[in-house]
C-alpha cells in the first residue's frame, strides 16, 4: 500500500518505486516461465509422432510471419518438402526429430541424405518454439542431427539459412559450421540474403 501521509516527497518516492517494481516483474516474469518449464519438463528427444508435420510447418509459418513478414508461400513450401522428405522411398538416409517438454512439440531438426552427391546431407527445418528458446533444446537438436550424419558416414553436411537469424548462427558456428555463400534469393517467398553454410567431417 502506498502512504506518505501528508509528505509529497515520501509520497512520490513510494510510487516511483512501486512502478519499478511492476517494470522489473515484467522481465522477470517471462524468465521465471523458462525456468519453470526447464524444471518441471524434461526434453526428450523423439522421432517422428502424427501430427508432427502440421505443428512444425505451424512453430514455422507463425515466427517467420511474426518476424520476419513471410507468408503463405513460405508456409506451404515448409509443409510440402517435410512431407515430401518424410516419404521418401530411401529414409533411412534421412533424419527426422522432435524435442518434446512434457509431450509439447517444442521444436524440431530434419537431415536430408538423399542428394545427388551421396556424401553430402542437407539441414532442415531446424526450429525451436519461441516459448521454449533459451533452454538448450536448439543445442540437443543439433546434436541429435550431427551426430545421425556422422553414423551415416556423410563426409560433409550443409544448410541454407539468412542474415539476420543470429542466435542460430551461433548454434552452427559453435559446431563447425562456416560460412561458405551469401546472395540475395526469394525462393523463401520474400528477397533475403541467403546465406549457405557447411560443415566437413
Amino acid at each position: 500500500m502506498i502512504g506518505g501521509g501528508s509528505n509529497p516527497l515520501i509520497r512520490i518516492r513510494q510510487i516511483l518505486d512501486f512502478v519499478c517494481f511492476i517494470k522489473a516483474k515484467e522481465v522477470i516474469d517471462p524468465s521465471l516461465k523458462k525456468m519453470e518449464k526447464a524444471n518441471t519438463a524434461e526434453t526428450v528427444i523423439s522421432p517422428y509422432l502424427p501430427g508432427a508435420i502440421g505443428h512444425i510447418t505451424a512453430l514455422h509459418g507463425e515466427y517467420y510471419s511474426r518476424n520476419w513478414n513471410f507468408g503463405l508461400f513460405f508456409e506451404t513450401k515448409v509443409a510440402t518438402e517435410l512431407s515430401a522428405l518424410l516419404t521418401h522411398k530411401h529414409s533411412d538416409r534421412n533424419g527426422f526429430w522432435l524435442a518434446l517438454c512434457s509431450d509439447i512439440i517444442a521444436g524440431g531438426i530434419a537431415i536430408d541424405g538423399n542428394r545427388k552427391d551421396p556424401q553430402e546431407a542437407r539441414l532442415r527445418f531446424f526450429i525451436v518454439s519461441e516459448d521454449y528458446q533459451g533452454l538448450g533444446i536448439g543445442n540437443l537438436l543439433m546434436d541429435k542431427a550431427i551426430t545421425f550424419c556422422k553414423e551415416k558416414k556423410f563426409a560433409k553436411v550443409h544448410l541454407s539459412t539468412f542474415a539476420g537469424l543470429d542466435a542460430a548462427r551461433h548454434l552452427y558456428e559453435k559446431r563447425g559450421f562456416r560460412l561458405i555463400g551469401e546472395t540475395e534469393d526469394c525462393t523463401w517467398g520474400v528477397v533475403v540474403k541467403e546465406q549457405i553454410f557447411e560443415l566437413v567431417f
